[in-house]
């Protein structure tokens, strides 16, 4: 499954995610902070959806009440209802 998600309250804009079996296959960020954006798409590649949202979820940036990490998170979960 390919979904595209369009964040709220983040410097990125979009999440493009491919998930295969609940495995993420593949994940790009538009905007955002490019260098921590592909080390998070580096990490989680490969990991299962449960996985990565129980150990990102919630995470904030800065004073905002999300982050990039939480927005992904938000976009699994919105793959698995």
């Amino acid at each position: 499954m390919k979904i595209s998600y369009k964040t709220k309250g983040t410097c990125s804009s979009m999440i493009d995610i491919e998930v295969e079996n609940d495995i993420i296959k593949d994940i790009h960020f538009t905007g955002g902070c490019n260098g921590n954006l592909k080390g998070i798409c580096s990490l989680v590649t490969g990991m299962e959806v449960y996985d990565v949202i129980s150990k990102l979820k919630g995470i904030k940036c800065g004073n905002r009440n999300t982050s990039c990490p939480d927005q992904l998170c938000q976009a699994l979960q919105s793959i698995e209802k």
